[in-house]
């Protein structure tokens, strides 16, 4: 179970170090904030499934359970809220970096 929970682990590593190499070569403000908001989903997703094979006890499986269905339900949320916040300050979709305004 210790093996299978090492392997999730270094998944969860690959999908941080790709998420970090991701929102430094995109160029668009948009898709950057998306690809970190989905690539943290997923990475502290496989996280805290392998926290779950690794402890074992009842107890904090259920808490770990009940922090994937909390991070599942606010990170979208968080993310619609920075991409919104962004297009009502007025930075354009093709904005190609530099200066804002």
């Amino acid at each position: 179970m210790n093996v299978l929970a090492y392997i999730i682990l270094v998944v969860a590593w690959f999908f941080l170090i790709f998420g970090m190499i991701s929102i430094f070569t995109l160029k668009n403000l948009y898709t950057r904030i998306l690809t970190s908001a989905t690539i943290d989903t997923v990475a502290t997703f496989f996280l805290l499934i392998a926290l779950m094979l690794i402890s074992g006890v009842f107890g904090f499986i259920i808490r770990l359970l009940l922090m994937i269905i909390f991070l599942l339900i606010t990170n979208p949320i968080s993310s619609h809220v920075n991409i919104r916040s962004a297009y009502l300050t007025g930075i354009p979709v093709d904005h190609q970096g530099g200066e804002y305004r």
